[in-house]
């Protein structure tokens, strides 16, 4: 990769037209919460980016959070990925093995030093000196602290790499660790570190991240758990399909109930959807097809810190007594999500107070399936967003 390599110059050559770039930026856009008013500049300031290096480490894993990036679900995404980013070292994807891999790896830190991304998926063992999981005759916290100095910035790709995950499940005999818990225990460098956690994070998590750090020069807004609002800024629970149905209180009761055929809510099974902030509702898996609940099975809070330990996965959140928002402070989240819709969507064209419409609320899901008003054609809300829409509409 050359330093002065932009993306714009690297598109050129591999053919890549103008419209699919255009497309692929509006939903990256879409992604990161951005009003499509900013999307010409979000493509200009993309083709201009200079494509960093980037090395990935993978430790302790089940190479899932791989899987989840190769099978991205818009069009364009998957293979853009791997073009806008060079890849210099992963050992999953990389064609060399051996010491052909390793000096590719001790050339990326010697040439990009304080520039490249550092990607880290897995957890770190550090029981009885990081013996339990070593490659090139080091161990994985061996590896890191090596890379960590010269990167700019550390990426914890998955909840293994994140909070430590499946493999810190009590009793937790290797002493598998996240990043930030190796930061905080001085055992590794402190740099500005961003979780991508998920049992595997979605696609577009991953994607959205990385453009976003292109663009603006720096990750985008973050909560507590440094994870980013965009994606991990609501529950599960608040977007799901099957929403209506728990404020309705229609419970599934078994897993072959007639309930379940129905797709009532699959609270009482077990979904920890209350108490997990992700985008799996929203951005789904296999080209947007579906996602776990969705399926029938609930979710299970996988991009939660501890979550394999959080009570079993088929109890309900009543039965373990985890506490989450009750019914009435439900209702109000749905209101402020279809607030967010509105606001994002719809009051660049009409008045920011809702009141002032002229169409009534009820009439509006018909409205935008028929897709018959220009504006209107890019807006692809699912049922559910149209329900939590329709209810914020109602309440003003």
């Amino acid at each position: 990769m050359s330093n002065s390599d932009n993306l714009e110059s690297h598109l050129v050559r591999e053919g890549i037209i103008r419209r699919a770039f255009v497309k692929y930026c509006s939903t990256l856009a879409s992604i990161l919460a951005l009003p499509p008013s900013v999307v010409p500049v979000f493509a200009k300031k993309l083709k201009q980016a200079t494509r960093p290096s980037v090395i990935w480490l993978s430790f302790q894993e089940c190479t899932g959070c791989t899987e989840s990036l190769t099978r991205s679900h818009a069009p364009t995404i998957e293979e853009f990925i791997f073009e806008y980013l060079s890849l210099d070292y992963h050992h999953t994807l990389q064609a060399g093995s051996g010491d052909s891999a390793e000096e590719a790896r001790q050339r990326a830190i010697s040439d990009f030093h304080g520039r490249f991304l550092l990607i880290v998926d897995g957890s770190i063992p550090i029981g009885q000196g990081g013996v339990y999981s070593t490659f090139a005759g080091k161990t994985n916290l061996e590896i890191l602290q090596e890379c960590i100095p010269g990167a700019a910035a550390v990426i914890a790709v998955g909840s293994c790499a994140s909070f430590g995950g499946l493999p810190a499940a009590n009793p937790n005999p290797t002493g598998a660790s996240g990043v930030e818990t190796l930061m905080e225990k001085g055992l590794i460098e402190r740099k500005e570190l961003v979780n991508l956690p998920g049992c595997p994070p979605i696609p577009v998590a991953i994607s959205s991240l990385l453009a976003h750090f292109l663009v603006f020069g720096r990750f985008p807004a973050l909560d507590k758990l440094n994870r980013p609002l965009s994606i991990y800024g609501h529950t599960v629970h608040e977007r799901c399909s099957r929403y209506r149905f728990f404020v309705d209180e229609k419970f599934a009761e078994s897993f072959d109930d007639e309930n379940a055929r129905n797709g009532w809510c699959l609270y009482k099974l077990g979904c920890k959807g209350p108490i997990t902030y992700n985008a799996c509702a929203v951005h789904k898996w296999n080209e947007g097809t579906s996602f776990p609940i969705e399926a029938g099975h609930p979710c299970i809070g996988c991009s939660e810190p501890g979550f394999w330990d959080r009570g079993s996965f088929y109890t309900s959140l009543d039965d373990a007594r985890i506490s989450f928002q009750r019914r009435d402070e439900s209702i109000q989240a749905t209101i402020e999500s279809g607030q967010d819709l509105y606001e994002d969507n719809c009051a660049f064209c009409h008045s920011l107070d809702p009141a002032d419409l002229k169409t009534q609320a009820s009439e509006i899901p018909e409205l935008l399936r028929k897709g018959d008003n220009r504006a209107h054609r890019r807006l692809e809300f699912s049922d559910d967003q149209l329900d939590i829409l329709v209810k914020y509409l109602k309440s003003k």
